[in-house]
């Protein structure tokens, strides 16, 4: 009899094979109030980590950039901007409800950028394909994050870098009031705005199940990235990890 392998859906144990489904469940559920809900949960800080990660690309006119869970496409028009007409910014999610809100909002914004459902353990692209990779606030929710870090690192060219933006381990001494808005605040903030308390309590749970700074950059180290560092953002509450490909 084979049983089957178990992961972390917040602090839930289930199938791995049904993590990925659950997943898309939350951000169907949020997927229309999710930016006026990311304004509301850093009080608009997650538009400066943004922009952080964007300055520390290095992205310039004619590349070609992947954004890997784009969501609804904050950093893909952004990056859209540096490339120009002579570059190429690919839009990815596994969540097609996000990914719709996302190539919308692009297209409103006159930025054609191509837009592909799809899971990140499985990019359907070419080896050396990118100069550039982009997840920002996506790698917590994957099932196999060493699969998906290994994936984005084969899409880059050699020399081309890989920027994961994502919740971390915060400063101890701020542990305490951290856990009280995470536990407490966001969940509330989510009931009354996204009318889903539910989807927020399982966001707060998957960033303290995700992997702090130093096992984040040992992971994409293992996945092929050399020079790996990692800038922390608001005392730790998001860290901006960097890394380019062997």
């Amino acid at each position: 009899m084979c049983l089957s392998r178990e992961t972390d859906f917040g602090f839930q144990k289930v199938a791995e094979e049904a993590k990925a489904g659950k997943v898309r469940e939350v951000f169907d559920r949020v997927a229309g109030r999710y930016d006026l809900m990311n304004d509301l949960m850093s009080l608009g800080l997650h538009r400066a980590w943004k922009a952080f990660a964007i300055a520390l690309s290095q992205v310039r006119p004619g590349d070609r950039v992947l954004d890997v869970a784009a969501g609804s496409g904050d950093l893909s028009r952004a990056f859209a901007r540096r490339v120009g007409p002579s570059g190429q910014v690919w839009a990815t999610d596994i969540n097609r409800s996000m990914l719709a809100v996302g190539r919308d909002r692009l297209l409103d914004q006159g930025a054609v950028c191509p837009a592909v459902q799809c899971d990140a353990e499985h990019l359907p692209f070419p080896d050396g394909a990118f100069d550039c990779v982009s997840v920002a606030f996506g790698l917590r929710n994957m099932t196999h994050k060493d699969a998906a870090l290994a994936e984005m690192s084969r899409v880059l060219r050699p020399g081309g870098r890989l920027l994961v933006l994502e919740f971390s381990k915060v400063w101890k001494p701020l542990e305490k009031p951290y856990d009280l808005y995470s536990f407490k605040v966001l969940p509330w903030l989510g009931e009354r705005v996204a009318q889903d308390g539910e989807a927020y309590r399982y966001l707060a749970e998957s960033i303290r199940m995700h992997p702090d700074q130093e096992t984040l950059r040992n992971m994409m180290e293992r996945a092929g990235l050399e020079r790996v560092e990692y800038f922390n953002l608001t005392a730790g509450v998001v860290a901006l990890h960097r890394g380019y490909r062997l």
